[in-house]
């Protein structure tokens, strides 16, 4: 049975190469079609294809002269009563005053939700980086330097009197200052030893 498939594979391989060849040779090859188009050429209708000498030399004779226009530039130069009237015009804008860009806003703050409040900060081992202490509520969020808090805020200094962020969505900074009723309330929450 296996010598019958290859039997069969074999005279479907012969049949393809056969109609392979076939196509292939009823084309033009690419001389015989370039010896086509010269054969169809149109020869141009100049009576004298001579070089004209003295039309040659009268063409290297000639001097250019510009009118000030750049041959390299579709924008054509200003006419002369156009720069007359562009002088015009500065000359009536020179005498009033300038006109001032409108000043930008200030630029805006980030703060921290209303609930957040930061309330202390610490070193825990000595020489390493401050610990910010912030409060929700219930609970506390002992944040590092360099840290983001609830994903959104990212502590960038922490100091004695104001904690300095950065929006992590926006970029804009901000600052938080020390909440002194939350030290106090704090202090009255946490167990006594």
């Amino acid at each position: 049975m296996k010598q019958k498939n290859q039997i069969i594979v074999l005279v479907v391989l012969v049949v393809v190469a056969g109609l392979v060849w076939a196509f292939e040779w009823n084309k033009e090859t690419p001389a015989v079609q370039t010896a086509n188009s010269i054969q169809n050429y149109q020869v141009l209708a100049e009576e004298d294809p001579q070089i004209h000498w003295d039309v040659l030399k009268g063409a290297q004779a000639t001097e250019y002269k510009s009118n000030g226009r750049n041959p390299f530039s579709v924008i054509a130069p200003p006419t002369p009563k156009e720069i007359q009237d562009q002088k015009d015009k500065a000359a009536a804008t020179a005498n009033q005053p300038p006109v001032l860009p409108p000043t930008p806003p200030p630029p805006t703050v980030a703060k921290l939700p209303p609930n957040l409040k930061f309330f202390g900060y610490g070193n825990v081992p000595i020489g390493s980086t401050r610990r910010a202490f912030f409060s929700d509520g219930e609970d506390v969020y002992i944040v590092l330097e360099g840290e983001t808090l609830l994903g959104r805020y990212r502590i960038l200094k922490i100091g004695n009197t104001n904690v300095e962020f950065q929006e992590i969505t926006s970029g804009l900074p901000g600052t938080a200052p020390l909440d002194e009723q939350a030290v106090s309330a704090a202090a009255a929450a946490a167990p006594s030893p």
